[in-house]
Formats: structure tokens, sequence, C-alpha cells
């Protein structure tokens, strides 16, 4: 028998979405017997990279968790952290800074939208408008070149980047696609607009995958996977989402999502998304860039996620894991 094929995509969020992943892929390795290492392809975008390459470095879906509740890791995990010199837990938070107030980052973008205002997604126009961002995102690279080097995985991996003077979002890792290392294509992802300082590849700025998608789960389409699993941190389950700062956000992910799930259904690819339910979204709060909340969310997600495989019917629409 082939083994079904499987798709892991693994959605923006900031800090609080790496601990949404941890909670989530945890809870399917203990339920499940099923590890993320063994994803047939992986996607990540912003935060979802960091996560996405951890897993690719070796890091087991089991010590995710661990290591975001700041529990000893298994050999494996600790060999990871070892070889890429990161911190047994959550860094301290990064602040980030913009440019001056009133200047653009692209203009050539925003001159570029203006010619063709169907071809452009809002995302990416206000990554152009706003100030560039003057963080660095060295804390994001160092580790990453560490593990990987110039040497991209075996096992697919795609990072989803979005080019700041053209809009055109890049997977990096996919045949075809502009070259990068693992740390620069990380770092490209995760240049939040007005926070980190777009890196420079190739004589191409980027910025954040979640200019264009939250999570960019139709790029896994052409695959054909037997079965997709979305992670989607930003978004929200049906009838979580309370009067609060985060609803506007988490409506328009929500609707997002949806288009991107209906596009695999509709080609007869099974889909299923965790998303984050009212108990979740209660303990992320609303800095997703806030490291200290993250044991706190990982236990969370991990118990609700937890609860959600119990089900028969959600057990029965993973089986493919459980297959040989």
């Amino acid at each position: 028998m082939v083994a079904p094929k499987v798709a892991v995509v693994l959605g923006a969020g900031g800090n609080v979405g790496h601990a949404f992943h941890a909670g989530v892929l945890a809870a399917i390795s203990d339920e499940l017997n099923w590890d993320a290492r063994r994803a047939d392809v992986i996607v990540g975008t912003s935060a979802g990279s960091i996560v996405a390459s951890m897993l690719r470095a070796g890091m087991p879906a089991a010590d995710l968790f661990r290591r975001a509740v700041r529990e000893p890791l298994s050999a494996a995990g600790a060999d990871v952290v070892r070889r890429g010199g990161l911190p047994a837990g959550p860094r301290a938070r990064v602040k980030g800074r913009s440019g001056p107030p009133g200047t653009m980052a692209s203009p050539a973008r925003l001159r570029q939208a203006m010619r063709e205002p169907w071809a452009t997604r809002l995302g990416s126009l206000a990554a152009a408008v706003l100030p560039a961002g003057q963080e660095p995102t060295d804390h994001i690279a160092v580790p990453l070149q560490a593990l990987f080097g110039d040497r991209w995985p075996a096992d697919p991996l795609w990072i989803v980047a979005v080019q700041l003077d053209t809009g055109r979002r890049v997977v990096f890792g996919r045949e075809g696609e502009p070259p990068a290392t693992v740390a620069e294509a990380t770092q490209a992802s995760c240049a939040i607009p007005a926070y980190f300082e777009p890196p420079t590849i190739d004589g191409m700025r980027y910025v954040d995958g979640g200019v264009h998608s939250t999570t960019n789960a139709d790029v896994v389409i052409p695959e054909r996977p037997d079965l997709v699993l979305i992670s989607a941190p930003m978004s929200a389950a049906r009838g979580a989402v309370r009067i609060g700062p985060s609803m506007p956000m988490r409506q328009i992910v929500r609707l997002s999502l949806a288009r991107e799930v209906a596009s695999l259904r509709r080609r007869e690819i099974p889909v299923i998304v965790f998303q984050p339910a009212a108990a979740d979204i209660a303990a992320m709060g609303t800095d997703s860039l806030d490291p200290s909340v993250m044991p706190d969310v990982t236990r969370q997600v991990h118990a609700t996620t937890k609860a959600r495989l119990a089900r028969t019917d959600v057990r029965d629409r993973l089986s493919a894991l459980t297959q040989p």
C-alpha cells in the first residue's frame, strides 16, 4: 500500500502563533502517534515558517510543546537546540521599529497598484505605503543558518514571502522559485511590515508572507495531497469570536482561509483546519508578539486540540495519518 501524501500548512501569528502550532502538532502526535516531521510537504508563513523549519531540522512535535512550556526536551529536540544555538525556551520580545512617519516603504509598488488595481492585494499595498521596518531579523536567521547552512532540506519545505516592490508571492523551496537559504527565506517570511527590516535576497526586498495570506494553503494544490492539515492561529473557529479588538482581523482571516479551503475541496483534496476556539483566543490575548503568554497558550491549545481529536468524526477524517 502506498502511504498517503500529507501536507501540513502552518500559518502566521507571531509568538502566539508559534505557541498555537506547538499545541496543535503535539496533540496530534500524542493522540494519533503521527509526528509532523513525517509530512510530505510543509508550508510555513511567518511564524509558521519558523516552526516548519524547526520540524525539518529534526525537532519532534512533542518537543515544540515542551520548549514552549519550558519543560526538558528529548534527546532529539535537545540536539536541534544545541546545533542551532537556540535558547531552551521562548526568546524575549523584540520591540521592532519603523522608519520616519509619512515615508513609504515602496513608492514603486504604489505606482504599480495604481496602474493595475484589479491585480492588487490590500496586504501588499499596505506593506508598500507603511514606513519600512528598521528592526533587523538576525535573531531569526542566525540559528537557522547554523542548522541548515546553504543546504535546503531534502524533504519539501516551502516558505512563503512577498516581494515588497512587486507584490508577488514567492514560495521559497518550491521548484522554479528564486533561490535562497532557509535562513534567508524565513527572515523574509517573518519580516512584518513597518516592524522588521525587509531583507534583500538577490536584489529583491521581501516582507512577511502573511501580506498575501496568513496561511497560503492553496500553494499545495498542484501536489494533490491525500490530506491537508492547516494550523491557522490568526483565524477563529465557528462561533469563537467575541466582540473585541481582535474580532475584525480574525473575521477577515477566517473568510480568506475559507476561500483557500473551498479551493482545495473543489479539487477533492481533503482538508482539516485547526483554528482557535473561544478558550484559545482568551489565552492568546491581543498581542501576538508577547512571548510571556506562550506557555499558557500552548497548554490551552493542546487541551482544545486533544478534545477535538477525541471525536470519532475528526479521527475518521484523520485516518490517513494512521495508515502505514
